[in-house]
């Protein structure tokens, strides 16, 4: 019985073997009859190849797309881009607002044809054709840029651009195209092409801080989009490509220009006759006369941000029509605005510099004023809440606190100015010298590089990169969120912070160490003037970061800086005290001066987009002079608060003069007329090195001007690092 069992089984194996082996063999005789070699063989193979990796990028483009559709998937999508904010400063004086009106829309079919027709020939002549993605127009598009090595024209869609005003981001990311492209096509699934364009010509950007085209021919022109000519047509159809560019109250040439372009598209591409544009030709459009205030753009940019978080966060309930009162001091604003301005262009060329950005900010993180950069118009690329740039020596406060705070160190300790090396890795201080032995604070006061070096090795407890994780934690304990990539240079700034998150961790050393979130709005309420949110009532309180001893006595050594170091531009006189810190990178490719009083503070930045190196700026020339006049203006009729644990040396000073037991009048301090003995022989000393040599534009005897000294100074680190 078994073996008959084992005899079948034998026999079932082998006859399936051979039965597969007879499939195969026709499966082969079949497939011979579609050989192919030679040239053949090589176009097959590479059609092959191309579908394989052409199936692979569409999963990859799906994948990075399902994040973009779950914006799609709540019911109110089209209501969480009706957000509508009006914006008030701290004296409750308008200043602006962001976001869709929900009052002013104009039926698309009570539209002017030839406005119509002038988007139309400018972003998207075959709108009514494709299917969301114009792929001629697109590859056109890429045509064109390609012979011109730039971008001439864009290939997006009215639907494309649509669903990045409604879902995305300005980013300019392969990630951020793709998404695009899938919700233009589910836009054009769900909506037809008369919702889209609607939706589209109520909610575009169109400069001077209005959205739609409507909100837009009010601005300019002061009257309804019902009532537009075709030379203001064209203009209107102008701004979409570049809103603040081609702003007719900004650069009205320009704006003619460009409308004369979108003139010629209406004739070229069928859409108007020569006959029907001439009027316009000869008589081009002119806007309304308008005041020229700056306006708090980029600070309107940065609380709009605020205020859609606190929305998405369930903050402000279902309201989508609201009214915001900032923290926005609108006078101090303009004068950092101005200050700014006038220091690029008086000392631009000799510097070479061309930007600046500031944060103005009171020690509980109410923000005043926020200066990302030169000139709105023409980049709205925030440079005080977005640029990441290296900090140089004012990153050293982090490394200094922490070192307070590992208890081996005092203000008063003796440290040792002289070369040290990790590894292969050598720095050197500004001007090539050592200092020897002395105290902390003036070790930080002179901006020692060397010395910061060796506090992180010491922090480590000889291990320099667990001193320098010590130093990020404190770094992180204080807000600083950016990455900080550990290197040896690490403790002399060669990291990147922005100027926001630098200004607020600053907050904490005046404060008495609290951890600083910057905040511009103070108070949001409904158009029928129900509060929906207060920052004193609703956002979390400030916490202890750091201990408060510690803070103090970082306190009086940044004091220092301000009255015999680096940083002696920005102290803003007697009265006042000023904690403080410069900072200069490797080639002078950012300058710095962070700082602040008991009432406010911040940090200002110079340097250039694109990272050209700056001509001998040090941060204790320009940026300090510029914290200065912003600072005693914005202190001028305000209340003085006291730094947290701070006795004032003019305090100090009355108090002797008056005698034991006896109350300083403190209203009639002056500043101590003669420096101290040690302060003295320090500048003599300097003098005496320097006489004869001539100081660069903005330097001084504490931070020579010497050639030689600058080229030793540029070895700090390859790739970033402090100078001074």
């Amino acid at each position: 019985m078994l073996l008959a069992i084992d005899a079948s089984i034998d026999w079932g194996m082998f006859d399936s073997g051979r039965r597969s082996r007879e499939s195969y063999e026709k499966f082969s005789n079949f497939m011979s009859r579609f050989q192919v070699s030679g040239l053949a063989r090589v176009v097959v193979e590479l059609l092959c190849e191309a579908l394989t990796l052409g199936f692979a990028a569409g999963l990859v483009a799906l994948t990075l797309a399902l994040s973009a559709f779950r914006l799609t998937s709540e019911h109110d999508w089209l209501k969480r881009a009706d957000l509508a904010v009006t914006f008030f400063d701290r004296y409750g004086t308008e200043v602006g607002s962001r976001g869709i009106k929900h009052d002013d829309a104009v039926p698309l079919e009570q539209y002017p044809p030839h406005l119509v027709k002038a988007v139309l020939a400018t972003e998207d002549r075959r709108f009514y054709e494709h299917f969301g993605i114009d792929v001629i127009g697109t590859a056109r598009a890429l045509t064109v840029n390609a012979k011109s090595s730039g971008v001439v024209q864009g290939g997006s869609s009215i639907t494309q651009q649509l669903a990045k005003n409604l879902f995305l981001s300005n980013e300019r990311t392969v990630t951020r195209k793709i998404n695009e492209a899938f919700l233009a096509l589910w836009l054009e699934h769900h909506l037809t092409k008369r919702d889209i364009l609607q939706l589209y010509l109520d909610r575009v950007y169109m400069g001077g801080g209005t959205f739609g085209v409507q909100a837009a021919t009010e601005f300019y022109f002061g009257k309804s989009v019902k009532d537009v000519t075709v030379a203001e047509a064209a203009m209107l159809a102008g701004l979409f490509k570049a809103p603040t560019k081609y702003a007719p109250h900004v650069n009205l040439p320009a704006a003619r220009a460009r409308a004369n372009d979108v003139l010629n598209n209406l004739v070229e591409f069928g859409f108007m006759t020569e006959s029907e544009v001439a009027q316009a030709r000869r008589n081009p459009a002119t806007p309304v006369a308008r005041k020229q205030d700056s306006s708090p753009d980029w600070y309107l940019d940065y609380a709009y941000g605020e205020v859609q978080k606190l929305a998405e966060a369930g903050k402000l309930g279902e309201e989508r029509i609201l009214n915001a009162r900032l923290a926005l001091d609108s006078n101090v604003q303009k004068k950092a605005d101005s200050v700014i301005e006038d220091n690029l262009r008086l000392n631009g060329r000799s510097y070479h510099v061309k930007q600046g950005a500031m944060v103005v900010m009171e020690p509980d993180g109410a923000l005043r004023a926020i200066v990302g950069g030169r000139d709105y118009g023409a980049s709205q690329f925030n440079r005080a809440t977005e640029a990441l740039r290296q900090p140089g020596s004012s990153f050293k406060p982090y490394v200094y606190l922490t070192a307070l705070m590992s208890g081996k160190f005092k203000p008063t300790t003796i440290v040792v100015d002289s070369p040290v090396c990790i590894g292969n890795w050598c720095p050197h201080n500004f001007g090539g010298s050592y200092a020897g032995s002395l105290p902390l604070a003036n070790a930080l006061a002179r901006s020692l590089n060397t010395v910061a070096v060796k506090l992180s090795i010491a922090i480590g407890n000889g291990n320099p990169k667990m001193g320098r994780a010590k130093i990020v934690e404190t770094a992180r304990a204080l807000g600083i969120t950016a990455p900080l990539t550990d290197t040896p240079s690490l403790p002399i700034g060669a990291c990147e912070l922005t100027v926001l998150e630098h200004s607020a961790a600053y907050a904490a050393f005046v404060n008495g160490g609290k951890r600083t979130t910057p905040y511009t709005a103070v108070e949001i309420s409904n158009r029928r003037g129900d509060v929906l949110y207060k920052h004193d009532r609703d956002a979390p309180k400030q916490v202890q970061a750091v201990p408060l001893d510690k803070v103090i006595e970082l306190g009086s050594m940044m004091h220092k800086v301000v009255l015999e170091g680096t940083g002696r531009a920005a102290d803003l006189g007697p009265g006042i005290d000023v904690i403080g810190k410069t900072g200069t990178t490797n080639g002078f490719k950012d300058a710095w001066f962070c700082g602040y009083s008991g009432t406010m503070g911040g940090c200002i930045w110079y340097g250039n987009d694109d990272g050209e190196l700056m001509n001998n700026m040090t941060g204790g020339s320009l940026p300090a002079h510029t914290w200065h006049d912003v600072m005693a203006y914005a202190h001028e009729g305000v209340q003085l608060k006291p730094i947290v644990g701070m006795t004032s040396s003019a305090v100090q000073t009355a108090s002797k003069d008056a005698g034991a037991g006896k109350t300083a009048d403190v209203g009639n301090l002056q500043r101590p007329a003669s420096l101290s003995k040690g302060a003295a022989e320090a500048l003599s000393a300097i003098a005496a090195k320097a006489k004869n040599l001539p100081l660069g534009k903005g330097a001084s005897i504490m931070e020579p001007a010497l050639p030689a000294a600058r080229a030793a100074a540029e070895n700090v680190r390859p790739g970033g690092g402090a100078i001074e």
